[in-house]
């Protein structure tokens, strides 16, 4: 009778907090109004933009109110408020206000309708939130279809477009089959442990009903996260999607689906599948997926970088430094999974979090001077459309060289901080692999310079041979390029504060029915 009773408890008891869920309940009723809005009033471009960013301002303000001292469970334990749900919104939060800025020109260029794309951004947020809140597996899978399925439609929203049709369909094809792999491996992981509550994995990890069903199913997830955050050998969609999708889409997958990917692929395995010292089936599991993606890192940095520096065409190359760049992020993610201490755990998370909004800060700017520069259906895109804009355009040129100077990860930029905080984790391990791992990192970077100082290179000494009119600045774009440009000084110089603010608790969760 007991046993029983535990087992129905929960369903007496279901711990609703709707405040918890507050942040993504904004997010996703504002996508309602917007899509019932343009409804009936489809050519009003301007309010369905301005009413997409008040829900997101909203979001952010709730969200940031609702930042706990110590972790808190809701929903039996099926939603997490805890520093990285909170750091992870946040990049979200972030990177789908400047993608609807940034793709002002856009829109208006290509005639798209602005009403159903700026419901699917905000559908995608929704799902990357619930992808950082998850404290469940069901949770999380939930909100990774949600993401996935509105970008899939995003991909094609250029129907006229062949190459926006090719990407669609190749993210469609390739996004369904590590979906598959990532349920067959949640559901391994639920079989070996009879729960899918992070929390509760992690707790069986060590005692597991079935072991080698465990590490079969951490070996899944493995795969399925890998193609969502675009590692080797799991990158090969990227480069062709990135190309053939409209820029501020290829933007928002760039960092939103990205982040919100690391989010969840740090949330399993970082929280559920810990180190249990003295149980030697949760030992072999954690030694395992630590070599697999020290491994993963190391091919992804070599990958990415040698194939960004023989693109011709910008978005492929940027394409490519995403794919190195998910392997920098790997280090901090692999630091926080052999971390001594919950502390140093905490650290390593928040400087992973803390690399993805340097990264989305730097990278969106980037892609918003692409998305300007290059025409209707992205016509003007390669190397050589930017001979010689340097001095015709300066603004634009200037901010440019920023961007790839911060990519790079020059110093009081804000990816030479991004890139300092990740590394740290893995060298204070003392690991001799994650040193070398580290090595491997430092040396990738060097090597990258090549292709970003080579789009600097081409805007300021290279000779147009052709006429080149310089593209007035709409509102949207400025506003983009300001906040980019202040964002990549202020989080190279002034971080310490956010950093804090992503780190600072370390407590052990409790119910959201115990803090009341």
């Amino acid at each position: 009778m007991n046993t029983i009773f535990l087992q129905i408890q929960p369903l007496l008891n279901p711990d609703v907090n709707v405040r918890a869920i507050m942040p993504e309940t904004i997010v996703a009723v504002t996508g309602i109004l917007v899509m019932l809005y343009d409804s009936f009033m489809p050519k009003q471009r301007g309010v369905t933009t301005a009413l997409s960013l008040i829900g997101l301002v909203i979001a952010g303000g709730v969200l940031l109110s609702m930042w706990p001292n110590a972790p808190v469970t809701s929903w039996n334990g099926m939603i997490s408020s805890d520093n990285l749900r909170m750091s992870f919104s946040i990049v979200a939060l972030l990177t789908t206000a400047v993608t609807i800025l940034m793709s002002s020109v856009w829109v208006e260029r290509e005639n798209v309708p602005a009403g159903e794309y700026h419901a699917l951004l905000l559908f995608a947020t929704f799902g990357m939130m619930f992808m950082a809140a998850g404290n469940d597996l069901v949770i999380l899978f939930l909100g990774l279809e949600t993401l996935s399925i509105a970008t899939y439609v995003m991909a094609g929203l250029r129907k006229s477009d062949l190459k926006s049709n090719e990407s669609a369909m190749k993210y469609f094809i390739l996004g369904s089959f590590a979906s598959a792999f990532l349920l067959y491996g949640m559901g391994l992981v639920y079989g070996a442990t009879g729960t899918t509550r992070i929390a509760e994995i992690a707790q069986m990890s060590g005692n597991a009903n079935f072991p080698a069903l465990l590490l079969m199913g951490g070996a899944m997830l493995v795969i399925g996260f890998g193609f969502k955050v675009a590692t080797v050998p799991f990158h090969v969609w990227t480069p062709d999607v990135y190309e053939g999708a409209p820029t501020p889409v290829t933007a928002f997958m760039a960092v939103g689906s990205k982040s919100a990917a690391f989010s969840s692929f740090v949330r399993v395995f970082v929280l559920g599948f810990p180190l249990v010292v003295g149980a030697q089936s949760s030992v072999f599991l954690h030694d395992s997926w630590i070599t697999a993606l020290s491994v993963m890192g190391m091919l992804t940095m070599i990958v990415g970088n040698a194939a960004a520096i023989v693109q011709n065409n910008v978005k492929r190359m940027l394409a490519y430094s995403s794919i190195a760049h998910a392997g920098y992020a790997l280090v901090g993610f692999i630091g926080a999974g052999v971390a001594k201490t919950p502390a140093a755990r905490d650290a390593a998370i928040a400087s992973v979090a803390f690399y993805m909004l340097t990264y989305a800060v730097t990278n969106l700017g980037a892609f918003a001077i692409v998305t300007l520069l290059g025409q209707k259906n992205d016509r003007r895109t390669d190397f050589s459309d930017y001979n010689g804009i340097g001095f015709r355009s300066p603004v634009l040129a200037f901010t440019l060289s920023l961007f790839m100077l911060s990519l790079l990860g020059l110093p009081l930029t804000a990816g030479f901080m991004g890139k300092v905080l990740v590394f740290r984790p893995a060298l204070e391990a003392g690991s001799p692999m994650l040193t070398v791992l580290v090595v491997v990192a430092v040396v990738n970077t060097a090597i990258s310079a090549y292709y970003y100082l080579r789009l600097i290179v081409v805007m300021f000494f290279r000779e147009r041979t052709t006429e080149w009119t310089a593209p007035k600045i709409p509102i949207g774009v400025a506003a983009v390029l300001l906040l980019t440009v202040l964002g990549v000084f202020y989080f190279g110089i002034f971080s310490d504060g956010i950093i804090e603010k992503f780190s600072k608790s370390s407590a052990p969760a409790t119910t959201s029915a115990q803090v009341k």
